[in-house]
């Protein structure tokens, strides 16, 4: 089971892109205050963990959409989940 870190960031624009559904990265900067730097950064982060997607957008192809990966991030919250049930085993006070 491989672990995944990510910056703050990049946690902040999968928490939007999670609430409030399929966003360009201007829009994400608008709504989160980050620098466009760091939303693509964040982006091109999540995108290679496949926790987000990249996806045409119909009424301006210039600015595509990215949406979160609801099953991913689920998957991922299991595991953690499971190794931290794990790791209250090992770490049990004597």
């Amino acid at each position: 089971m491989s672990s995944i870190t990510l910056p703050i960031s990049a946690l902040v624009v999968l928490h939007e892109l999670a609430t409030k559904g399929p966003m360009s990265p201007k829009q994400i900067c608008n709504e989160v205050s980050l620098s466009p730097r760091s939303v693509s950064s964040a982006l091109r982060r999540l995108t290679s963990v496949h926790l987000c997607r990249r996806i045409p957008n119909l009424n301006d192809m210039r600015q595509p959409l990215y949406y979160a990966n609801i099953d991913r991030i689920k998957e991922l919250q299991i595991n953690f989940e499971q190794q931290r049930a794990l790791m209250q085993i090992y770490l049990k006070p004597i």
